[in-house]
């Protein structure tokens, strides 16, 4: 882990406090510590290579932040950590078990994926949606049943869709949207919970409302979280941890405060620029300048 050089800057904040703080789960016995692990993970697309050698644990609680410039393997990194794309070599454990001896059904009890985008069904309702989430406890039978079990409802409530629960999806806005889907994810009460860049296609505003909203729940349910996430001032607000991919390989890890600096910008990301911390969060915030 690096530190980050003091830089000065000019005064700011994100516009609210910092997320809250999920506390530490006590440790069970017998019950790794890392849910998921990842050891020398390599995989190419043709002859263009993006991971090379990856190794990576992700602590029970925490959460991590993946950044890094487009097409570095953010997002086929957690598409492996869910099990949906396999490794050319390398292995990834869940609970310390090999990721392929779990059914996709055991997988999803375990864990919940919300990739970057899916396909909306014409007429589908944000009910119809969440209840999506239970096919793993419920199985493909239990989903043609009839009524929400609690979970479905707790997960609207938690994500305030509630009054949203007979509008079609596809009337809903971007911000609106984003939590159904969340709700789906939280539906299946898994509790790892895997985001493939949640805030894409969203204003600020609503970027903001979403990844306040995965760190109340995340505080609240004592989830571990992994999000991809294209903006660094975002990932070095809510993230305990921030894992910097660059060439196939990682670059920096650690806490934002540490890892976050003007070397990072310009050696990850390609831009030069400066680095200091928020009065209000402590947190690490970044002005960029050129590029490199």
């Amino acid at each position: 882990m690096r530190k980050s050089p003091e830089s000065s800057g000019p005064p700011t904040s994100l516009g609210s406090p910092k997320p809250p703080e999920s506390p530490k789960p006590p440790e069970s016995p017998g019950q790794p510590t890392e849910p998921l692990g990842a050891r020398g993970l390599c995989h190419a697309f043709g002859d263009r290579t993006v991971l090379r050698g990856i190794d990576l644990d992700v602590r029970r609680g925490e959460w991590l932040a993946l950044v890094g410039r487009n097409g570095c393997g953010k997002s086929t990194l957690l598409r492996m950590f869910a099990g949906l794309q396999r490794p050319d070599t390398g292995s990834v454990t869940l609970r310390g078990r090999p990721l392929p001896s779990y059914s996709r059904r055991q997988i999803a009890r375990e864990l919940a994926m919300l990739p970057q985008s899916t396909a909306t069904v014409p007429s589908l309702t944000v009910r119809q949606l969440v209840r999506q989430g239970r096919y793993a406890t419920r199985g493909p039978l239990g989903m043609l049943a009839e009524g929400d079990d609690d979970h479905v409802l707790l997960a609207m409530a938690d994500t305030g869709v509630e009054p949203l629960a007979d509008t079609p999806v596809d009337r809903l806005s971007g911000g609106e949207r984003q939590r159904a889907r969340l709700a789906l994810a939280l539906a299946q009460d898994a509790p790892l919970l895997l985001l493939d860049e949640p805030t894409t296609y969203l204003d600020v505003r609503h970027q903001i409302e979403v990844l306040d909203l995965v760190a109340r729940l995340r505080a609240e349910r004592g989830l571990t979280v992994v999000t991809v996430l294209h903006d660094l001032a975002q990932a070095a607000r809510y993230a305990d941890r921030v894992v910097a991919l660059k060439d196939g390989g990682v670059y920096a890890e650690g806490p934002a405060e540490e890892v976050v600096d003007a070397d990072l910008l310009y050696a990850v990301f390609g831009v030069r620029g400066r680095v200091w911390h928020d009065d209000v969060t402590g947190r690490p915030l970044c002005s960029y300048d050129a590029l490199a």
